[in-house]
């Protein structure tokens, strides 16, 4: 079994957390959100954002916003709904107890 499959499966699985923690702050366009994540070294293209953003919004977690653009046609900016926030907070308790059970786990293994 080659490493970078398990690597691969590992990132799809926080991906989703880690687009909601992104859209935290401020609402993003898609192009920002991929930036965010490869500057945090989460790689992602476009063809895997945009149906997890689709189904996002259509969970209720996102909304979104049309907003003109001086480079071309208007822009498409996401932003956490109320259902998204508390979602990211669920996730985050989640995040922190996986965590949590890693490093116990790690730990156990060195003594």
């Amino acid at each position: 079994m080659k490493i970078e499959n398990t690597k691969a499966q590992m990132r799809k699985g926080v991906l989703e957390y880690c687009i909601l923690l992104v859209l935290e702050g401020k609402p993003l366009y898609a192009s920002d959100i991929i930036d965010e994540l490869k500057n945090s070294k989460m790689i992602v293209v476009e063809g895997t954002l945009y149906p997890l953003l689709t189904r996002l919004k259509n969970d209720g977690l996102l909304a979104y916003n049309w907003e003109e653009s001086t480079q071309g046609p208007p822009r498409k900016y996401y932003e956490l709904t109320d259902d998204g926030r508390q979602f990211l907070e669920g996730l985050g308790e989640s995040w922190s107890e996986l965590v949590d059970a890693v490093e116990t786990i790690k730990s156990r293994k060195a003594v």
